[in-house]
């Protein structure tokens, strides 16, 4: 998987992220801590990568922030929850204990683990990933984002950015979003709804 940014109807879709960051940022100045957890989560195409790393140029407090996108979790292309239950463990918990948390790379390429990141407990940290809001989730989170955009858009933004890689298993990955939005509800976990176009 890719973290290219969304190309189609950019105009409306930049202008829907540019007032989603806004929106965080409130959130985030609303939660008065040093160390800030933020959740993005949506169907693939929906506009994370892009939201995240608009908010990662625009972060608000000082100092730096942490980002983690699933896609480099993920153990393949069947592993969407898998990828979730790893960054529950090795990255939302860890932080949220005052504890450095370690997670590994997925090389897509090869299909296997590769090299081992930390997360330091006392930086904010932002993970953006589909799958990554749930019940178990959102109580290590302080601020959550669901963004929520037509299917018809979110498939032509996503094959536009991975192109034919990803078309071959968007069937097969989108069963597993459909899986995760069924049982977790992640909209209503959201402190903030964000519509894309």
């Amino acid at each position: 998987m890719s973290s290219a940014p969304s190309r189609s109807n950019p105009d409306a879709v930049g202008n829907s992220l540019r007032i989603a960051v806004d929106q965080i940022i409130s959130a985030i100045a609303q939660v008065a801590a040093s160390n800030p957890v933020v959740l993005i989560d949506g169907r693939s195409g929906a506009g994370k990568t892009s939201l995240a790393r608009t908010l990662v140029a625009r972060w608000p407090l000082r100092g730096r922030v942490q980002l983690v996108a699933l896609d480099s979790i993920y153990p393949g292309w069947d592993g969407l929850d898998d990828g979730v239950a790893l960054a529950k463990d090795l990255i939302l918990t860890p932080h949220a204990k005052g504890l450095v948390g370690v997670w590994q790379r997925w090389d897509w390429t090869v299909g296997e683990p590769a090299e081992a990141h930390a997360i330091d407990p006392s930086l904010p940290l932002i993970v953006e990933g589909s799958g990554v809001l749930t019940p178990t989730t959102a109580r290590l989170a302080d601020v959550r984002v669901w963004l929520e955009s037509p299917p018809a858009s979110r498939k032509q933004r996503a094959l536009a950015r991975d192109g034919e890689t990803y078309r071959p298993h968007w069937e097969r990955w989108a069963r597993q979003e459909h899986r995760h939005v069924t049982r977790d509800d992640p909209m209503n976990l959201a402190t903030l709804v964000i519509p894309v176009p």
